[in-house]
């Protein structure tokens, strides 16, 4: 009897279907935006607009999820504000983002901060579908003149 009871029972596991591809949810259309993620050694900045720039769904800062002025440009912050960011875009009815990562440029860092990739991370863990990502950082063609002139900065 006991033996035929486990059988039973093995018998009967396979046929649930599994819960991860029952809750996996494609949208019919996809509604793009643009994620604009400014990321320098001070601070980390990720803008969500309409294809064409001209819309702001969202604007979220990582001084904005913490408290402290020295944790502004860490990737924890950009994780956080980056989340927060999809998560308003998606009730917005954003469903996909195209990426535009930009540093400072010009006379400045012209690679992006600690909390570029993290936000990047964010918005696609967050459940927005992620199309191209680009790099936006102004480069000067010729040169520029840096502040403090011809003498530099007197301290």
């Amino acid at each position: 009897m006991s033996e035929e009871k486990q059988e039973e029972q093995i018998q009967e596991a396979p046929k649930e279907q599994p819960a991860e591809l029952s809750q996996v949810q494609v949208p019919k259309k996809l509604h793009w935006g643009v994620a604009h993620i400014y990321a320098s050694y001070n601070n980390t900045i990720i803008i969500i607009t309409d294809l064409t720039g001209a819309e702001t769904v969202v604007r979220v800062s990582g001084g904005q999820v913490v408290k402290t002025d020295r944790d502004k440009p860490s990737p924890y912050a950009a994780m956080q504000a980056a989340y927060k960011a999809a998560q308003t875009a998606i009730q917005r009815g954003v469903t996909a983002v195209h990426i535009q990562v930009r540093a400072p440029g010009g006379y400045g860092p012209k690679t992006p901060g600690p909390g570029a990739v993290a936000a990047i991370r964010a918005l696609a863990r967050a459940g927005l579908m992620i199309g191209r990502i680009e790099d936006t950082t102004p480069i000067p063609h010729d040169t520029i003149r840096p502040p403090g002139g011809r003498r530099g900065r007197r301290v």
